[in-house]
């Protein structure tokens, strides 16, 4: 008496069983070829959890616009303050970080050292000393 296993799988019936991908079956399929359910699903059971699911993505996104508008609502009357947008020109070890042009004055990050550049007088784009 060697007891065998129950085996169960899926024919693929319009692609190669290499071209499945995680979620090409219904969850409830998933579950009961891999034994965490007894019986096989029906198709009504696989419609209804469908349209819950379709109904609770709609519901998230409703209460994701509400949200939005709220907070809009919330940052014109002064009650929060809008989160700050900030834009990353470079890294801060770069030698230039934050610069378009080169200055008079000498500049230090990390372990670089910059020697600051010779400008003409009357250039117009170093502060007058």
């Amino acid at each position: 008496g060697q007891i065998i296993p129950e085996r169960r799988f899926v024919e693929a019936i319009n692609r190669q069983v290499y071209q499945y991908e995680m979620g090409d079956f219904p969850v409830e399929w998933e579950a009961w070829i891999r034994k965490k359910r007894k019986d096989p699903p029906t198709i009504e059971e696989i419609i209804k959890n469908e349209n819950y699911r379709e109904e609770m993505k709609q519901k998230i996104k409703d209460v994701a616009e509400k949200d939005k508008l709220l907070q809009a609502k919330e940052y014109k009357e002064g009650l929060v303050a809008e989160p700050i947008h900030t834009r990353v020109k470079g890294h801060a070890s770069a030698p230039y970080y934050g610069k378009k042009e080169p200055s008079q004055d000498p500049t230090s990050t990390a372990s670089t050292f910059q020697p600051g550049s010779w400008m003409p007088p009357g250039s117009g784009s170093s502060p007058k000393k």
